[in-house]
């Protein structure tokens, strides 16, 4: 896969239940920031954190500012909405390689 880098603001997911929106903007050599806002953030924030710092760490994204309003979302749904969000902050998202990314153990 190539090396992907944030080159707008994108958004990816809703507020629906089961569900998280994440929106992912430049954030240069700031690391990785992240806004979480969840009802379940005491029991659960710091797995959500741990998906999608772990997913940005297989895509290489290294700096990032990121706003998530989580709504109860499974790990594979904020895996996926990760992934998507930096595609389309990145303008690739015709080049996804999924079998790339099924190998990842998230």
């Amino acid at each position: 896969m190539d090396k992907l880098m944030i080159k707008k603001q994108a958004i990816a997911g809703t507020v629906e239940s089961s569900d998280v929106q994440i929106i992912i903007d430049q954030n240069p050599n700031k690391g990785i920031e992240i806004e979480l806002n969840s009802s379940v953030a005491k029991q659960f924030g710091r797995r959500i954190r741990e998906v999608i710092e772990e997913t940005l760490e297989n895509l290489e994204i290294h700096d990032a500012k990121l706003v998530v309003e989580d709504k109860g979302a499974l790990d594979c749904t904020i895996k996926a909405r990760t992934i998507a969000v930096v595609h389309r902050a990145a303008e690739t998202t015709k080049a996804i390689d999924w079998e790339a990314i099924e190998e990842w153990n998230v």
